[in-house]
């Protein structure tokens, strides 16, 4: 940068000397040809002048950048090092759930301040466990995610050796339809199967995906678990689970539910397919009775 700005500098130096020299050989010879002189002076001047003005011109040009840079760095010493917490609202406070800070907030520093907890109805789905346990889980989820199956295959398992009379489980659909062309579909072959009381075993086997997601795997999952096939096919043919899964979807989207699987352990928000460590974390805690 410093080269750049020596090399104008110098310019504009000689350019003013050889003013200064035009001036003093237009006095030398004013006597003989002031007229013509004067006005030749003149006009060198304006040209100078003007080359002047020019080279000035390409060193504020060349400072505009760090000029720039500069008002960057003074906004962020102003407004960056002082960014107030955010504080929710009635509108944006349901964009917590797709945050991780909840979580976080459980497992350093329980004790700091309340937990921000979302009073998540059942709404009639399927629920695992006793209706007296002192945990809830309500899980928002999808059958063609890699990571809900994820977290059923490895982690709920886990859960339930742990904790088998304490822990029940809700699910709930939050089918990413755009991605997940099949989730929907499965959803609604649950609910048939679980027409027939058989929503939990059906479950186990979309999240397998030992035969994949399509009609002819829904039939031979219903077949496996010996139900009505034809009261199965009729409910799928009906399409009357469309409304709960798409009212399910739309609850959690309003709360601000944004990815799955998004979970609710007693309304504290747990984001995404997280090892049972961070489950059993806020589970002892809630047991306890350590988190407010």
């Amino acid at each position: 940068m410093a080269e750049e700005n020596n090399t104008p500098q110098t310019e504009i130096e000689v350019t003013e000397e050889i003013v200064e020299e035009i001036i003093e050989q237009s006095d030398a010879e004013a006597d003989e040809t002031e007229a013509i002189d004067a006005e030749e002076i003149a006009d060198e001047s304006d040209v100078e002048a003007s080359t002047l003005t020019f080279k000035r011109s390409h060193i504020y040009a060349a400072l505009l950048p760090l000029t720039f840079v500069v008002g960057l760095a003074v906004g962020y010493i102003f407004w960056g090092r002082t960014t107030p917490e955010a504080t929710p609202s009635a509108a944006d406070a349901n964009t917590a759930p797709v945050q991780a800070e909840q979580a976080a907030q459980v497992q350093a520093e329980p004790q700091a301040q309340a937990v921000q907890r979302y009073d998540i109805p059942e709404d009639g789905d399927p629920a695992l466990g006793s209706d007296e346990a002192p945990i809830t889980i309500i899980e928002f989820s999808d059958f063609e995610c890699p990571y809900c199956r994820r977290w059923h295959l490895e982690v709920w398992p886990q859960i339930q050796a742990t904790y088998p009379d304490q822990v029940r489980l809700v699910y709930r659909d939050f089918p990413l339809s755009t991605i997940h062309p099949n989730a929907t579909p499965a959803a609604a072959a649950a609910n048939c199967a679980g027409e027939q009381d058989s929503y939990w075993e059906f479950n186990e086997r979309l999240f397998s995906m030992e035969l994949g997601l399509d009609k002819s795997a829904y039939e031979q999952y219903a077949n496996q678990l010996g139900l009505d096939m034809d009261a199965f096919n009729e409910c799928l043919d009906s399409g009357r689970q469309n409304d709960e899964i798409n009212g399910d979807y739309e609850y959690a989207a309003n709360l601000g539910v944004r990815s799955t699987p998004t979970f609710f352990v007693n309304g504290i928000p747990l984001v995404g397919a997280q090892p049972f460590d961070v489950f059993q974390n806020v589970i002892e805690q809630e047991l306890a009775g350590e988190i407010p």
